[in-house]
């Protein structure tokens, strides 16, 4: 059996051993109520419990042997082989089971059952018992429903793990992405500052230092605090504020209540950087750059515009900020799905972007998506 990891259901936590024994619980009690309309609950609960050693043991053995051993490593003939072997031992043993265990407590319990069901038990030769077909076939239905269906769920369970494990993936890499390209960037303005012996330089180490320390120790879950993240925005702003100082317009509003509310972290600043690297760098004269962010109980919306350069420079970089706002379109599909709203508007002037989400409270369950 698998290790007993703890895995969270709503507020309750259940390990993988109890999973199991609620599972088989379950299952038994429903078969007792099938079973019950000719017998009492009881009666019937436990003449199921009789079978249930069997009906675990096909189960595990097919489900943590056969499978992993033979099919998921493409051994079809040696799986197929063993499962025959293992379905025909497990109706041979319900059978012996029903003919000494489960039918004599039947008898037992109801002593004035037919007379014909007490002559089947007692009246005819073993191998007339373990033979009967309407018996035989009987077990094959009940011992292949009870497993097939508990074995759907573990396949289904293990569909959506690796399911989970791809995205996962998916969005380490998307995230990693960003990294580089703003390390890039801010050690570029650090450079140019250190080439003017700017007294600056020191307070760009101190910001980008503060950025990175957030961006490696607190951005490793899908969901952060939406209050530290617009911190860190603050902090990456004025960044840019020292790197452009009198030549760029500036405005970033905030209007709304942050406190107890999450969000993916650093889709934002990919927006915000775009502006700045593809507009305002990139501007000959005063550019402008205009940064509006809206916070409601349940949305979030953010406005990102900023000016365009009359004639873009040979060396502009357009083919990376393309890369970077089709890697967040990407995050967002995995981490939005259905709720959210990306509108992109590039004017002769303006380049323009709204972006609209749904708002995830801290005290509501997140999205079951968790990074390693």
């Amino acid at each position: 059996m698998e290790s007993s990891t703890v895995i969270t259901i709503g507020q309750l936590r259940i390990n993988r051993v109890a999973q199991h024994v609620i599972f088989w619980t379950v299952i038994f009690w429903l078969f007792a109520g099938m079973y019950a309309v000719k017998t009492t609950f009881w009666v019937s609960f436990r003449n199921n419990l009789f079978y249930a050693p069997i009906h675990m043991t096909y189960f595990y053995v097919l489900a943590y042997f056969l499978l992993p051993k033979y099919l998921y490593r493409g051994k079809y003939v040696g799986f197929a082989l063993r499962l025959l072997v293992l379905m025909f031992s497990v109706i041979i043993c319900s059978r012996l089971v029903d003919i000494f265990i489960a039918s004599p407590y039947i008898i037992q319990q109801f002593p004035n059952i037919e007379q014909e069901f007490v002559d089947s038990i007692y009246k005819r030769t073993f191998l007339q018992k373990i033979t009967d077909e309407v018996l035989f076939i009987n077990a094959f239905k009940m011992m292949h429903f009870v497993v097939w269906a508990a074995l759907g769920i573990k396949l289904f369970r293990m569909w959506y793990e690796r399911k989970q494990a791809a995205l996962q993936a998916e969005l380490r890499a998307l995230k990693g992405q960003i990294h580089p390209h703003f390390l890039f960037n801010t050690l570029n303005n650090l450079y140019a500052l250190t080439l003017t012996n700017s007294s600056k330089a020191s307070q760009v180490v101190l910001g980008l230092s503060d950025m990175l320390r957030y961006m490696l120790y607190e951005c490793n879950t899908p969901y952060v605090s939406l209050q530290k993240e617009v911190l860190m925005l603050q902090q990456y702003i004025s960044l840019e504020k020292i790197r452009y100082e009198e030549r760029i317009d500036l405005n970033f509003t905030i209007s709304g209540n942050l406190e107890n509310k999450l969000t993916a972290p650093l889709i934002m600043l990919t927006f915000i950087e775009n502006a700045f690297k593809h507009g305002a760098s990139n501007t000959v004269g005063e550019a402008w750059v205009n940064i509006d962010l809206q916070v409601t109980n349940e949305q979030l919306k953010l406005k990102v515009a900023n000016s365009k350069p009359e004639t873009m420079p040979a060396d502009a970089d357009v083919h990376h900020g393309n890369i970077g706002l089709q890697n967040v379109r990407k995050r967002l599909e995995l981490l939005y799905p259905s709720a959210y709203q990306l509108k992109i508007m590039d004017d002769e002037d303006t380049f323009l972007i709204v972006l609209e989400l749904t708002i995830i409270s801290q005290n509501q369950p997140v999205p079951n998506l968790t990074l390693a």
